[in-house]
């Protein structure tokens, strides 16, 4: 009982509200992108994919997010501990986006399961990651698991929290598309 106080303490706080367009760039450039879930997502796979020697549109990417968001992998070490990393957008573009453009790399969504309740949607969206479009097979594939806000004006990706399949971890069949 000692926590309820603090659980009534937060629940009467104000809210942060949705960052506007007006605090990022290129708000009617990328407009399309965050006017549905579909579109958000999409545009998010899009953004981080390319051939190898392709740039990126990293402004595309960071307009997908709030200020606050955060991109959380996680997996095994070699040593066999779990652990996580937490960056924002932006420390994920400079940790990965230079070795994203010069390996290639595309990540396609192949399913999509989504939880709804009001303005909180939660995707799980199972993902194959190549090197290059041509490519037959997947070097990689996991799960992203997206949490999103619906503001009414547009759609945020709050956080991205993701897992990569091992092979003492494959992938649920419930979360790989029905033939």
């Amino acid at each position: 009982m000692k926590y309820l106080p603090l659980f009534f303490l937060l629940s009467f706080t104000p809210f942060l509200s949705a960052q506007t367009d007006m605090d990022t760039p290129n708000t009617e450039k990328y407009a399309e992108d965050v006017a549905s879930l579909d579109n958000i997502l999409e545009a998010l796979y899009a953004s981080i994919s390319g051939e190898k020697g392709e740039a990126r549109d990293w402004d595309r990417f960071n307009h997908l997010f709030t200020k606050e968001a955060r991109l959380i992998p996680t997996g095994k070490s070699n040593e066999g501990e779990v652990g996580y990393r937490i960056m924002s957008p932006q420390e994920y573009v400079e940790r990965s986006g230079k070795w994203l453009e010069e390996n290639g790399f595309y990540e396609v969504e192949i399913h999509r399961e989504v939880a709804e309740y009001g303005s909180l949607v939660h995707v799980f969206s199972t993902y194959e990651s190549y090197r290059s479009k041509t490519d037959e097979t997947p070097f990689a594939r996991g799960i992203n698991s997206i949490q999103l806000l619906n503001d009414g004006k547009r759609w945020w990706v709050m956080h991205i929290y993701w897992l990569a399949e091992t092979e003492a971890l494959p992938l649920p069949t419930k979360y790989l598309p029905k033939n």
